[in-house]
């Protein structure tokens, strides 16, 4: 399928986009310690007392919320900061009178207990660990940006309760905030296929075409090649269906918008 490189431009912004917040947030996650993140049942924590060896352990914070640490029992962190938790244990180890001035340092080896999904079209989709605080594009980023080929020009964020976000990609690319939305355990960001249309008749490449917003009928005809030499605008016709599902068929003029699934038939000069 060949298509003219100008509509489709936004595709190639998208691209490049995605390369630099990638290696953006390849760097965070190798670089930073997630000092945001909240504990969670499941995750794999590795507690370091400088100076006391024997008090360093890998352990997992269990359903209910707590972990068991030496000489100090059990100890609840769900919901704590990895900073918070690490004063939580020195605390105890300090006041306890087991470590004077104990310092404690903590580093989650595995994520389990948040996790988010990214779906659609996308290079890798799947569940993905929420170990920091994320934002959408972040969340893009780390399931390898968007297949510009076959991508809607929305996302839809999905809460874990049910609560649908739409998002508009071009302003999220272009760096809008506003639609920059923080993520939470459980949810999900969906990339849906683009709408296609599809053109015949008097044009030089017809055939099946990403149906960008508001793509007009010359630019439709655009996208697949222009008219052939006996090709003309004038008379052109739109197959469509209607919302009983039955085909219709409309006379269109250059300036009018496509939708989706249209059909697109371009007709040859009788001169």
């Amino acid at each position: 399928m060949r298509t003219d490189p100008e509509p489709y431009l936004p595709s190639i912004r998208y691209a490049r986009a995605f390369a630099v917040v990638a290696a953006v947030m390849w760097f965070t996650q190798v670089a930073a310690k997630p000092e945001d993140y909240r504990l969670g049942a499941g995750d794999l924590i590795r507690i370091v007392v400088f100076d006391h060896d024997e008090l360093s352990v890998d352990t997992r914070i269990s359903q209910t919320g707590n972990i068991t640490f030496p000489l100090v029992g059990l100890v609840p962190v769900a919901g704590l900061t990895t900073r918070d938790a690490e004063l939580l244990l020195a605390r105890r180890l300090t006041e306890g009178g087991f470590v004077k001035q104990a310092e404690v340092s903590l580093l989650v080896e595995e994520f389990q207990s948040q996790k988010v999904s990214v779906m659609g079209q996308v290079a890798k989709p799947g569940q993905y660990p929420l170990d920091s605080s994320k934002k959408v594009l972040d969340l893009l980023a780390i399931a390898g940006g968007v297949l510009s080929d076959t991508a809607a020009d929305d996302a839809t964020l999905v809460r874990a309760d049910g609560k649908r976000i739409v998002i508009d990609l071009q302003k999220l690319f272009d760096g809008d905030p506003a639609v920059n939305y923080s993520v939470q355990d459980g949810d999900t960001v969906f990339v849906a296929h683009a709408p296609q249309f599809y053109i015949y008749g008097q044009v030089q490449h017809p055939g099946q075409y990403r149906l960008m917003r508001n793509t007009t009928i010359s630019q439709a005809i655009s996208i697949g090649g222009g008219l052939m030499p006996r090709g003309t605008q004038r008379g052109a016709l739109v197959k469509r269906l209607d919302s009983s599902g039955k085909e219709r068929q409309y006379s269109v003029k250059s300036d009018d918008v496509l939708q989706a699934n249209d059909v697109l038939w371009i007709k040859a000069s009788i001169f």
